[in-house]
């Protein structure tokens, strides 16, 4: 969505805008919201897939540790909006430890996958008023697929020198034992309006 799509979005709001005009918005922000999401998640699946073909998995952490915090700053920036990959076991808790909203979608994504449902379509949205203001707040799951497990599976199944260079990269890694087909994360988007 444009700047000025933005603005108009928050007049409209501010100003008591019909629930029409305000669903139109939070449609754009949405779809603006789902782009960005689906934009790391190719980015991040192309360099790692890269990596894992070229080199294996040791150096594919390398990849996260540096190139996918790059990609994800690279897009805020882009998009102007707070765009982030948050677990609720984090690898790097620096910069994937969830707030309160993102703990409770996240468990939320995590009782569905348990009664059912598959990791790689859920979504949730919604607008949050936050001490700072009215926030629109967009969240994609992230699932198990194979070749994360190569880093993120049990851990008598990865090799010993992924777990040795975790061990020294991530002292406090918690982003093990997974199996297929779980929520790994999500991709986390906020955009004040």
């Amino acid at each position: 969505m444009s700047g000025k799509c933005t603005v108009l979005v928050a007049l409209l709001l501010a100003a008591g805008g019909s629930a029409a005009l305000a669903q139109n918005a939070n449609k754009a922000l949405l779809d603006e919201s789902r782009t960005a999401a689906n934009q790391i998640v190719s980015q991040v699946r192309s360099e790692l897939m890269k990596e894992l073909e070229r080199t294996g998995p040791v150096r594919a952490i390398t990849v996260c540790k540096y190139s996918v915090p790059e990609i994800t700053s690279n897009i805020s920036r882009q998009t102007g909006m707070r765009v982030t990959r948050v677990a609720l076991r984090p690898r790097n808790r620096a910069l994937g430890e969830p707030d309160v909203w993102e703990q409770r979608v996240l468990l939320d994504f995590e009782n569905r996958v348990a009664k059912g449902e598959k990791a790689d379509g859920l979504e949730y949205h919604e607008v949050v008023e936050e001490p700072a203001g009215r926030v629109f707040r967009y969240m994609k799951a992230l699932p198990m697929v194979q070749p994360c497990l190569l880093c993120h599976g049990p851990s008598n199944q990865i090799s010993e020198g992924v777990r040795t260079l975790l061990a020294t990269e991530y002292p406090s890694d918690k982003a093990v034992e997974y199996n297929l087909g779980q929520v790994r994360g999500a991709v986390s988007v906020k955009k004040a309006f």
